[in-house]
C-alpha cells in the first residue's frame, strides 16, 4: 500500500500521508513521494491547487525516528532536503488539512502553506530543541516573523505543544473545522476556479520578500540539523525518546 495517497478533483490535487498506524511518522519514501508530487504538480497546468493531509487521527508525529538514525539525512541530496527544497518553491496555492498532532516538520512545513485549516483539537510542537537538533524548514526565521522573537524562542526551546486556537491566533492556522479537510478542499476549489496565472504571480509577489532569506536560512539550518544529528548529544536524547516511546 502505498504511504502517499494521491487524488484529484477539481483541479485540486490532494496529498494524504498515509502510514496512520505509526500516526503518519514521516520516512524517507513518503518524503520521496510527497517531493515527486509536488514537482509534477508544478509543472502541470491541470493542477490548480495542492491541499496536504494525512489519514486517521493525525497530521504526522514528524520524522520517523528510526529511519532518520539508520539514514541520517546530512546532505542536500537527501530525500528530506530536496522535499523542504520543493516547498520553498512550490509556485501554486498550497493548503493543508490538520487532524490531531503535527509534530516537528509536521509544523514547520505549514509556515510554507497558503492556506491551514486545523480541527479543534489539533496540536502543534516543534520539540528539535529536545531531540538534540535545530529548527528547519525556514523556521527559524518564518516563525519568529510570524509570532515575534519570544514566543518563538519560548516554543522552540520548551518543546510545548501548542492548540489550535492558539496557532489560529499566531496566524499559523487560518480557521478550525470540525472537517479541515472538505473545508481545505473546498477553498482550493474556489481558489482552482480563478486565473491561474494571477493566482500563481500573486502567490510569487507575496513570497517574494523573504524567498531568497528563507533560502539562505534553510542552507544553514541544515548544515547546522546535519552535524547536530551525528552529534552525541542528540543520539542521547533520541535513545531517551525511544526508551520512553517503547514503555
Amino acid at each position: 500500500m502505498s504511504q502517499t495517497l494521491i487524488s484529484m478533483d477539481n483541479k485540486v490535487l490532494t496529498l494524504s500521508l498515509n502510514r496512520p498506524e505509526k500516526m503518519n511518522a514521516l520516512n524517507r519514501v513518503m518524503y520521496q513521494g510527497l517531493t515527486t508530487a509536488l514537482n509534477d504538480a508544478a509543472g502541470d497546468f491541470g493542477v490548480r491547487a495542492v491541499v496536504l493531509t494525512g489519514e486517521g487521527e493525525h497530521f504526522t508525529a514528524g520524522n520517523d525516528i528510526v529511519d532518520f538514525m539508520d539514514n541520517p539525512p546530512t546532505s542536500e541530496s537527501s530525500e528530506v532536503a530536496e522535499f523542504l527544497a520543493a516547498l520553498l518553491n512550490f509556485p501554486k496555492p498550497l493548503l493543508a488539512a490538520i487532524n490531531g498532532n503535527a509534530v516537528g516538520v509536521g509544523t514547520t512545513m505549514l509556515l510554507h502553506c497558503d492556506v491551514v485549516i486545523a480541527a479543534p483539537t489539533a496540536r502543534f510542537s516543534m520539540p528539535f530543541a529536545s531531540l538534540g537538533l535545530v529548527p528547519e524548514a525556514g523556521s527559524s526565521f518564518l516563525f519568529p516573523q510570524l509570532v515575534g522573537y519570544q514566543r518563538a524562542a519560548r516554543i522552540f526551546m520548551t518543546g510545548e505543544s501548542f492548540g489550535a486556537t492558539d496557532a489560529i491566533e499566531m496566524g499559523l492556522v487560518t480557521s478550525s473545522e470540525t472537517y479541515p479537510l472538505a473545508k481545505a478542499q473546498e477553498i482550493a476549489a474556489h481558489i482552482a476556479e480563478q486565473p491561474p496565472q494571477a493566482i500563481i504571480n500573486t502567490k510569487a509577489l507575496l513570497k517574494a520578500r523573504t524567498h531568497d532569506a528563507v533560502a539562505a536560512v534553510m542552507k544553514a539550518e541544515f548544515e547546522i540539523f546535519a552535524m547536530a544529528l551525528q552529534s552525541d548529544e542528540a543520539m542521547e536524547a533520541f535513545m531517551k525518546f525511544m526508551s520512553k516511546k517503547g514503555k
